[in-house]
Order: C-alpha cells, then structure tokens, then sequence
C-alpha cells in the first residue's frame, strides 16, 4: 500500500466508508477517486489547496448552494439525488476533512446512468448546455448571494485584470514581451471597452447572482436516458458574479472552430451556429428572470471574456509561464494570439448576434 492510499484508506474510514476503491482519476484540478462501500457509490476528491486556498469557504458555498437547489428541484417534482451534487458528510457532520494542509478531503453521493461530452461537436450539444446552464441560473434566482464568498477575488474582474496585464508587461520578467509588440498594441487599444459589467455592477443595473465560472459542457451530466443536461457539476468556483460571466465564457470555449491554442489562425472562427443554439437553450430557460440590461450585454459579453482570457495568457506569458500549465516555448502567447483573433471576429459579428438574442426574445 503506497502512502497515498494509506492517506485515502484514512479517510475514508472519517466517512465511515469501507477503503474499497473502484478505480483512480487524475483530474486537472483535483484528485479524484471512486469508492463502493456497502453497495453504494461515492466520489472522494482530494481538493487542491494550492488552487483553492480556503477549501473551508470553497465547501460552505457548495453546500449553501446545494441545499438550496435540492428545495427548488423537489418543488419541480424532479430528482434531487440526480439533478444536484449531495455532499457527504463526515461522521462528526462536517463538510469536508482535513488529514494535513495537502490533504483536504470531500465526498459526493455518486451519480450514474450519465454522460459526460467533453467537447461540442454540434449545435445540438451547445443548445442542451445552454439549457442545462440556464436552468441552474434560473433555480438560483432567489438564491440568498450574501450567504456565499468569493473563493477567488475578483476572478473576472476585467479592468482589475488589466492592471494585472500592466504590471506584467511593466516588469517583463521573461524578457519577453518586445516579440508581442502587436499583441500589446492590441490590447491597449481595447482598454476602454473593459468595464461596462463592472460598472453595471456597481450602479445596480447587473445584479450579483451565484455565478459558476467554468461553463464548458463537460461540467454537466447528461441523462443517458433524455440526453438533456441533468446535473452541474465542479461547483468550486461557484460564488457571487454576472451571469454575463457564466454567458460569455461558455461561448468564448464553446463557439470557437478551434481549440484555445490552435497556432493556424486561419482555423480560429466563432461560430454563429453555435451562439445561437446556447443562446436559445440558455434564454428559454432565463428570460424571465434577466433583467433588460444583461440581456443587451450577452453579445459583448462573450468578446469580453474573450479579451480576459487573452490578456490573462500574455500576462501568464510575460511572468514566465507561471500560472497556466504550458506544454511547449510560447505556448501562452500561441494562446492569446488565438484568443484575440476571436476578438477580432467577435466585434464583427456582434451586431448579428444581437439580432440572434432579439429573435430569442
């Protein structure tokens, strides 16, 4: 027995679960691993304290979040044990367990009969992950935002993100940034359309509502049965935000010809199609409950986590590659080229897409 399955054999034993586990999974965040224990499925995770700091607030937020969605299903008639996460408590009824400062565990009652996509590969898949995030937004409506926290603060902050870029191409540690000088250019002559979420914000016009910040389609479930969006899954970064946020990063993945770090630019499209089939999904389940100006600013929306993503990876780039995972020299700067060239296409576009949203209404 290695010392990592002596840790998990450990605690397991907290859950007053057997230590028989089903097989291991190496996830990009956290550990994960499946456990059978008197005929009943579970997933264990190792949380990854490096990422998330307090794992405390991380678990509070879920669980906040969890429980509340479960009321809102049984009034739906629907399923709570399928259609939302149900965190498994300890045996002295905490939400997560601490073996050391490495090792924070959590447990969630397994849910089968599933599927998982982990790429859109048709206009069909965008519309049920719209619906699938649409209907999380909408069970959440009421949901009380200031009994959750930021796990990271001010994740999508765009103009705070700026200063971020500022400060990396200021100081230039990887001596790096005279070969983006287009880039840069780039970047700076977009500095003034950066705040309008921000500011809405502020005046009141956006409201605040639980935000899930990594809307790709692999962070639902799928029933086997309908193939419709069932459950959302990773719920790590839930936390207060704009659905805009949630709207516009969807798209910024989902919409894309191309993976995010295609070098053949010419490759590199937003796809119409596709924006309108998550759009309609995600509008059939929310447009009641937007308010008229999140519904003007979903076009926008998705440049600007575009243009977030992008200075993000040139910042990454400038520091030394020091927060995204790279795989090969310059791979952040193929990343931000990729992300700008959506830019680019998506401020041509947009226009469109607002007739698309219009026609949704």
């Amino acid at each position: 027995m290695t010392n990592d399955d002596r840790v998990v054999s450990s605690i397991l034993k907290e859950y007053g679960l057997d230590s028989v586990i089903e097989n291991y999974e190496n996830g990009h965040i956290n550990d994960t691993y499946r456990c059978v224990s008197n005929g009943k499925k579970y997933t264990v995770q190792r949380i990854n304290t490096s990422v998330f700091k307090n794992p405390y607030v991380v678990m509070d937020n879920i669980e906040r979040v969890t429980e509340f969605l479960k009321k809102k299903i049984v009034a739906e008639g629907g399923d709570p044990m399928r259609e939302t996460l149900t965190v498994v408590k300890t045996l002295d009824g905490k939400n997560c367990y601490t073996y050391d400062e490495n090792n924070v565990f959590r447990a969630y009652y397994f849910i089968d009969k599933v599927n998982i996509i982990e790429t859109n590969d048709c206009p069909e898949n965008m519309y049920n992950t719209g619906k699938g995030f649409g209907h999380f937004l909408k069970l959440l409506n009421d949901f009380p935002i200031d009994t959750i926290f930021e796990t990271i603060p001010d994740f999508h902050d765009t103009p705070k993100r700026m200063e971020q870029f500022k400060k990396a191409l200021e100081e230039n540690k990887s001596s790096r940034a005279e070969f983006a000088r287009e880039e840069i250019d780039f970047v700076l002559s977009n500095e003034n359309r950066l705040s309008l979420v921000t500011d809405g914000i502020k005046s009141g016009d956006i409201p605040l509502r639980v935000t899930h910040n990594d809307t790709k389609t692999n962070n639902l479930l799928f029933s086997q049965k309908t193939g419709l969006a069932q459950c959302v899954i990773d719920l790590d970064t839930v936390m207060p935000g704009s659905m805009l946020y949630d709207f516009g990063d969807a798209l910024r993945y989902g919409g894309s010809t191309a993976a995010e770090d295609e070098t053949d630019l010419d490759k590199v499209h937003f796809d119409l199609d596709y924006f309108e089939a998550f759009a309609k999904g995600y509008l059939e389940e929310t447009k009641d409950v937007l308010t008229p100006k999140e519904i003007e600013l979903i076009p926008y929306s998705v440049w600007l986590m575009t243009f977030e993503c992008g200075i993000r990876f040139l910042a990454d780039h400038f520091n030394g590659d020091t927060y995204f995972r790279v795989h090969r020299e310059g791979h952040n700067l193929d990343r931000a080229r990729n992300q700008f060239k959506l830019c680019k296409e998506l401020i041509e576009k947009e226009d469109k897409m607002k007739k698309i949203v219009a026609y949704l209404m």
